[in-house]
């Protein structure tokens, strides 16, 4: 398999050999295999980061406030002096903390695993059988 040429004109500023005024040669310009592998591997990488840049400017309200409606989430209401740590330990002690803590941050679109005392946050309902774990009628957010 003969690799692709592309063929760029070019006009020549001096006399040729021949004695002719200015005349066309021909730059061959050839892409090799590994020419062909890098483009498009750099083609695969635009497209990845473009689908990546689409998909942080989505709408982020949009997971936790649409399932919040069905009623899928139970609230856990921080305590003072208490951390996500505690949150999730509580939560599933059999579970690593900080796949839970990272399942919290995520479902409650937290900027980091800083909470405060009095603050509703809200756990998957496979939690609703943990201590502490209230549903929304109980904390007045159904409506």
């Amino acid at each position: 398999m003969s690799a692709p040429v592309i063929t760029i004109p070019t006009v020549l500023a001096q006399e040729s050999p021949q004695g002719r005024d200015a005349g066309q040669a021909q730059l061959r310009l050839r892409l090799t295999r590994r020419g062909r592998v890098v483009l498009g591997t750099l083609g695969v990488l635009l497209v990845g980061a473009l689908l990546g840049l689409a998909a942080m400017l989505g709408s982020p309200g949009a997971v936790a406030s649409e399932a919040a409606g069905d009623g899928q989430f139970g609230y856990v209401i921080v305590q003072p002096g208490e951390s996500l740590w505690g949150v999730a330990t509580s939560l599933d002690p059999s579970a690593d903390p900080r796949d839970v803590i990272a399942e919290i941050v995520r479902l409650n679109q937290l900027g980091g695993s800083e909470v405060q005392a009095g603050q509703p946050i809200a756990v998957p309902m496979r939690y609703a059988e943990a201590p502490g774990v209230v549903t929304a009628e109980e904390l007045g957010l159904d409506t």
